[in-house]
């Protein structure tokens, strides 16, 4: 329990993704950062995630919090391949060794989210999870993606969305009951985005891009931006970090245009890096084409940059409108948006980035996050748990006729196989695991009677 804090029920979390540390992003960086201030306020958490290169096992970073690098194969962007029953045992067993109460799963593009999800209900343990992203309704992709959320949230205890926008995606994706879905957002830790004091005016004007170069980010914008801009003002240069697909799009049009001297490709940036590149620059441009939050606006912020962005998902909840200014997503207008703010910082209109950065720590924190979350857990915490047949009717009245029948029965046999599992190993004789987490210290007390030493501590860095 959190020292002088109210009595509270304490959770033990099993976080799952299969987005975590080393991998970089939004949900990995949101996973981590809920992970430690829940711990901080008292609970258990630990996360489960796939094996990343020889990061395989059980690892223990920050505040002894535990995590699960299972062997599992991946298929396609860094999420598992799935047989929804191939992952059983081995997040059974996680399950019961870590006494888990509350399973919480990350992102829709998560296989092993929606495996664990599955898992869990056939367990009796409560489910909440967490929507990181926006979905069409008419390609291909998200007809399929939208059809797997359905199956997957129709019988979760609650959800999460990180904008009022993405809440209402997510409600029309998976036909929901919005009282069960809750909007908190992400946030971002003020002490690792701060203004450089000691910056100096050299007379260039450095537009920041940090962003996975993807098309969803609207690389094929920037590309068009680029060239327009640098020809119309030779003191102008951009400053460009993140990888990916579209990075030889860029390349391209560099080497058509000869920027090589005013455009600058940093390549993939680890987490600790990013705030360092922010403050080289003037104003942060963000081209997305989707996005459901979008950390990186609250980070360039913070660290006082001008912010242009596109005007598209649920950008336009996340700063005030003296903070940020909001564009179509075409080349004309994020070019009229960014000369506005070149404009305004040659006329010495913009604030300080010192007063920038004092409103926007005050705006989003991982602890408040910490809290709201906390109290879905205890709002599912005193919930009914679905009996198998209740869960087999809401499959099938919720999910179509087919979809419904096809997962009413991979239900049946996940519960088949379960009690072929306990069977086989019963609950009772599986080891309980070792409570890692808590104030410092604790977790080496109990591993080792008060001796030092004791499990290296990695950081997400390492």
């Amino acid at each position: 329990m959190a020292a002088g804090g109210p009595a509270r029920v304490s959770h033990s979390v099993c976080m799952v993704s299969d987005f975590f540390y080393p991998n970089m992003g939004g949900v990995e960086s949101h996973v981590y950062q809920l992970s430690q201030c829940l711990i901080e306020r008292g609970h258990k958490v630990l996360v489960v995630t796939h094996a990343y290169g020889r990061r395989k096992g059980v690892r223990y970073l920050t505040s002894g919090l535990k995590v699960y690098y299972l062997p599992l194969k991946v298929m396609y962007n860094q999420s598992t391949a799935t047989t929804l029953f191939h992952s059983l045992p081995l997040l059974r067993d996680i399950f019961v060794r870590e006494r888990v109460t509350v399973v919480h799963a990350h992102s829709s593009f998560s296989a092993m989210a929606h495996d664990a999800l599955f898992h869990a209900k056939t367990m009796g343990l409560r489910t909440v999870f967490t929507d990181h992203s926006l979905f069409g309704f008419a390609d291909v992709s998200s007809v399929l993606t939208n059809k797997l959320l359905t199956v997957s949230l129709c019988d979760t205890n609650h959800i999460i969305c990180v904008s009022y926008t993405s809440k209402e995606n997510t409600v029309l994706r998976a036909a929901l009951d919005p009282r069960i879905v809750s909007v908190i957002p992400n946030a971002v830790d003020p002490t690792d985005f701060t203004p450089d004091p000691s910056k100096r005016d050299d007379g260039t004007i450095t537009i920041v891009v940090v962003s996975r170069l993807v098309y969803r980010k609207g690389i094929d914008l920037l590309s068009g931006i680029i060239p327009e801009l640098c020809q119309k003002y030779p003191e102008l240069h951009f400053l460009v970090g993140g990888e990916g697909p579209k990075r030889i799009v860029l390349e391209e049009v560099r080497e058509r245009y000869q920027l090589h001297d005013r455009v600058r490709l940093l390549g993939a940036l680890e987490h600790q890096d990013v705030r360092n590149v922010l403050v080289q620059g003037h104003i942060f441009l963000n081209t997305s084409l989707t996005e459901a939050f979008c950390m990186a606006i609250v980070e360039a912020a913070s660290c006082g940059l001008q912010v242009v962005s596109t005007k598209v998902g649920g950008i336009p909840e996340v700063l005030p409108e003296n903070l940020i200014i909001l564009c179509e997503p075409s080349v004309k207008s994020l070019c009229d948006g960014l000369e506005k703010a070149i404009a305004q910082l040659r006329s010495g209109t913009l604030p300080s980035p010192e007063t920038v950065h004092n409103k926007v720590k005050t705006f989003y924190t991982w602890r408040n996050v910490a809290e709201r979350t906390e109290k879905v857990y205890d709002r599912v915490a005193n919930e009914v748990v679905l009996p198998m047949d209740e869960r087999l009717d809401r499959l099938m009245s919720h999910c179509g006729p087919v979809t419904g029948y096809i997962f009413a029965l991979f239900a049946v046999l996940n519960f088949l196989f379960l009690a072929f599992l306990r069977w086989m190993t019963p609950d009772s004789i599986i080891d309980v695991a070792i409570d890692a987490t808590g104030p410092k210290g604790a977790w080496t007390k109990q591993c080792f009677g008060g001796k030092k030493g004791g499990v290296k501590e990695e950081l997400p860095s390492s």
